[in-house]
């Protein structure tokens, strides 16, 4: 299939992989690179690059499923306002079965909570046109990735006059958060494998102080078999050849160095940088989006009151360590036993996106 069979073609990754060993044979301490995006998690698991990169390289997967950082708070909030008769939940599907303190969007709607699965929030804007006697809250749940459409939705809801149309927003930004993790004493890191998709919105230039400052090559790559081993490569080239830390796009055909301006003035229209809260990584400054005053009338946070409870996290689970990288799936006392995908205790089991969920369907390799 073009544009498909050549980013899995064996023989090159054969080629590939030897450079990477070459290269690799050059260093006698271990390499240790963290890519920082749900898809290059699941995309490595499903084609088995672990096992083939041997042991002087290890790759560690990092906070990149905007789902699984998804705080327990802002959940909770989400399930207490869907528990409000004249409540529509409008959400993406991988929202539903992410346990929050006490219950998940899928046990709610099992009480009789109306929640809607979409594919975009143009989608759930349609639902609250469709039932003016409603409030439709979309759980705005993302990166700069999906941060672009929830705000041009807005700026319709706006225009059109919709005001049944609210949005929770839980958007967050993935360079602030690489500012931690390269500062967490916890974590030793060699380079970075950078999101294409965010990356397609914000370009290369907002990751270039990991390079400067940091020392750490930043490669950001795509998601195919090859495009994944070609940005290892890349790092592992960067780091023999002593040249100076620098943020490389490997994936070329999709991300440009200055991003998508349109996209961006789309976010700085509606959004405003705040300090957020991730999941394991604590409270970040700057790292997430709040909506403008201007379109406060839209914004469920500010428009509706919820009573929401104690929020905490479930014993035992040790999501937020596998999120930033310091421990693995297998070193959590619940994985496939009391958590699974049909039964899940932590977020990092329930996204397609989630470390969990690609180690528990693949494997480590």
């Amino acid at each position: 299939m073009k544009y498909l069979d050549e980013y899995r073609d064996p023989a090159l990754a054969h080629r590939i992989l030897d450079k990477i060993a070459e290269a690799c044979g050059e260093r006698s301490e271990l390499a240790a690179i963290m890519e920082v995006c749900g898809t290059h998690t699941m995309s490595i698991a499903r084609a088995g690059l672990r096992s083939l990169l041997g042991e002087n390289l290890r790759l560690l997967s990092g906070p990149g499923c905007p789902v699984c950082v998804t705080p327990n708070d802002y959940l909770d909030r989400a399930i207490a306002i869907a528990r409000q008769r004249d409540a529509i939940i409008a959400t993406f599907g991988d929202m539903m079965k992410v346990p929050g303190s006490s219950s998940s969007l899928y046990q709610e709607r099992g009480n009789g909570a109306r929640i809607e699965m979409v594919y975009s929030p143009l989608d759930a804007l349609k639902i609250a046109e469709q039932n003016p006697l409603n409030k439709v809250i979309f759980l705005g749940v993302g990166f700069e990735t999906t941060a672009p459409t929830v705000a041009a939705t807005l700026a319709k809801a706006r225009a059109d006059g919709v005001k049944n149309f609210f949005v929770l927003c839980g958007h967050k930004i993935v360079p602030p958060a690489l500012f931690a993790l390269v500062n967490d004493p916890e974590l030793k890191l060699d380079g970075f494998l950078c999101p294409g998709h965010v990356s397609a919105i914000i370009g290369s230039r907002p990751y270039e102080f990991i390079a400067r400052d940091y020392g750490l090559p930043c490669v950001i790559a795509g998601f195919e078999p090859l495009d994944i081993l070609q940005g290892i490569w890349m790092i592992l080239r960067q780091i023999i050849e002593k040249r100076g830390a620098s943020v490389e796009i490997q994936y070329s055909r999709a991300v440009a160095a200055e991003g998508n301006p349109k996209a961006a003035a789309f976010m700085e229209k509606v959004f405003e940088p705040v300090d957020s809260i991730w999941r394991g990584l604590g409270k970040i400054p700057a790292s997430g989006l709040a909506i403008k005053e201007e379109f406060g009338d839209w914004d469920a946070a500010r428009v509706i009151q919820a009573d929401v409870g104690e929020t905490r996290e479930p014993a035992g689970c040790i999501c937020g360590m596998i999120l930033r990288g310091v421990r693995l799936p297998m070193d959590c006392p619940l994985f496939r036993k009391t958590c699974t995908p049909e039964n899940p205790v932590g977020a990092c089991m329930v996204s397609s996106e989630g470390t969990c969920a690609a180690y528990y369907k693949y494997g480590n390799g």
